[in-house]
C-alpha cells in the first residue's frame, strides 16, 4: 500500500458519531493525497450545519496524523449532493421503503414498553437509567419518549435544551447521549414553548413518526417510556407494536400497585407481553440502619402476582429511595453513571443485566433461511 492507500484506510474507518457507522462506508471520503509527509484529505458532510462537523473533522485529521510517514494533515470539507444524500438514505434504509416502520415482527431488534398505572411513580427515571445501564452492558440501545404530554427523557440523560435531530432529507438521526440513541417531542418545540396540549390523532401521529421517520440504525434493545395510564398513545402503540415486550413499574404503595395492574392488563389485551414488574422508591435504609418504607411494602409483588395468570410475571427489580437516583435526574447524568455504587445504582444495572439475558424468542418470527 502507498501511504496514500495508508491514509484512506485510516480515514474511512472513522466513525460518523451520529450515523455510527463508518464514513467510509457511508462513501463521505473524497480525494486523498499525500505529498512528502503531508497528507491532503476530501471528505463531504451529509448536510450543511451538520452538528457532528467539528469532531467528524478532528477524528479524521487524527486518523490521517496516525499513518507513520505523516507529520501534516490537512482536511477539506464539502457537503453532499442532493443525488448522494439521496443514495446515502437508501442504503440506510437498506431496500426498506421509506416511512416503513422497522421494527415490526420480524425485527431482530427487542421492542421494551416501560409502562405505569399512574405519573410520579418514577417510571422515566426507570426508563433513562435502564437504556444507559443496557449500552453500558454493549448494547444498541434506542429509547423513544413516548410521553408527550409529560415528556422527561431530555433532561433525564442531559441533552442540552434545543437540541434537535439532525435531518438527511426524510431521515431523522437521534441526537445520541451516554451511547443511547433519543428522540422525545420536548426536542420539537420553540425555545419557551414547554406545552404539548394535542388529543389522539396527533398523538398518534407523532408516536408513528417516531418510529418510521426516526433513523435508529441497528438496534438491539429500544425502549419506549411510556405516558401514565391506558390512553391513547396505549392503544396507539399497542396497534402498532402488538408483538412488544411491557415493564410495569410501580412503588410499593397499595393505590401505586392497584393501578399499575391495570396498564398490564391493558398491554396483555393488544397481544403485549408483561416481562417482569419492577418496585420503584421501596424502602431504603438510614445511617444508623433503621430502615423506612416512606411507601409502605409489597406493591411490586402484589402486581407481579396479580399479573401472573396463564404465565408467571416476575417481580425483576425493587429499587430503594435514592438521593443519588434523584440527583442523577436533576443534572442529566443517571446514576448509574454518576454513582454507581449506589444500591439504587446497582439494582437497575443487575435489573439490566437480566434483561439482557433473557433475549426476546423467535417464536412467531420469520427466519432469514433460503434453501440452495
Amino acid at each position: 500500500m502507498t501511504p496514500a492507500d495508508r491514509v484512506r484506510a485510516a480515514v474511512s474507518a472513522v466513525t460518523d458519531p451520529e450515523l455510527r457507522r463508518p464514513i467510509g462506508d457511508l462513501d463521505m471520503v473524497r480525494d486523498i493525497t499525500v505529498e512528502g509527509s503531508v497528507a491532503h484529505v476530501g471528505i463531504v458532510l451529509t448536510i450543511v450545519g451538520c452538528p457532528a462537523a467539528q469532531r467528524i473533522e478532528q477524528d479524521v485529521r487524527d486518523a490521517a496524523a496516525s499513518v507513520a510517514e505523516i507529520s501534516d494533515v490537512t482536511v477539506d470539507v464539502g457537503v453532499m449532493t442532493p443525488d448522494e444524500r439521496r443514495a446515502l438514505t437508501e442504503k440506510l434504509r437498506a431496500g426498506r421503503p421509506a416511512r416503513q416502520m422497522p421494527f415490526g415482527p420480524d425485527s431482530l431488534t427487542r421492542v421494551i414498553l416501560v409502562s405505569s398505572g399512574k405519573g410520579g411513580v418514577g417510571k422515566s427515571t426507570v426508563t433513562a437509567n435502564l437504556a444507559v445501564a443496557l449500552a453500558q452492558r454493549g448494547l444498541r440501545v434506542g429509547l423513544v419518549d413516548a410521553d408527550v404530554h409529560g415528556f422527561s427523557i431530555p433532561g433525564l440523560l442531559g441533552i442540552a435544551p434545543g437540541t434537535q435531530p439532525t435531518r438527511i432529507d426524510d431521515l431523522m438521526l437521534p441526537p445520541v447521549a451516554h451511547e443511547v440513541k433519543t428522540v422525545s417531542i420536548g426536542m420539537f418545540l420553540r425555545e419557551g414553548e414547554g406545552v404539548v396540549a394535542w388529543r389522539g390523532p396527533m398523538l398518534h401521529r407523532t408516536v408513528q413518526q417516531f418510529l418510521t421517520d426516526v433513523y435508529f440504525g441497528d438496534l438491539d434493545v429500544l425502549l419506549i417510556d411510556m405516558p401514565p395510564g391506558t390512553g391513547d398513545v396505549a392503544i396507539s402503540i399497542g396497534q402498532i407494536l402488538p408483538h412488544a415486550e411491557v415493564l410495569v413499574v410501580t412503588t410499593p404503595q397499595p393505590a401505586a400497585a392497584d393501578v399499575a395492574i391495570r396498564s398490564g392488563l391493558v398491554a396483555r389485551q393488544t397481544g403485549q407481553k408483561v416481562i417482569g414488574v419492577v418496585e420503584n422508591m421501596a424502602a431504603f435504609s438510614l445511617p444508623d440502619g433503621t430502615v423506612l418504607d416512606l411507601f409502605g411494602s409489597g406493591g411490586g409483588a402484589a402486581v407481579a402476582e396479580a399479573l401472573s395468570t396463564d404465565e408467571k410475571v416476575p417481580l425483576l427489580a425493587s429499587i430503594p429511595l435514592s438521593p443519588a437516583l434523584r440527583e442523577g435526574g436533576d443534572t442529566g447524568v443517571p446514576v448509574v453513571l454518576g454513582a454507581p455504587d449506589d444500591v439504587a445504582a446497582r439494582m437497575i444495572d443487575d435489573l439490566a443485566r437480566t434483561i439482557a439475558q433473557h433475549g426476546r424468542g423467535l417464536a412467531g418470527r420469520a427466519l432469514p433461511l433460503h434453501l440452495s
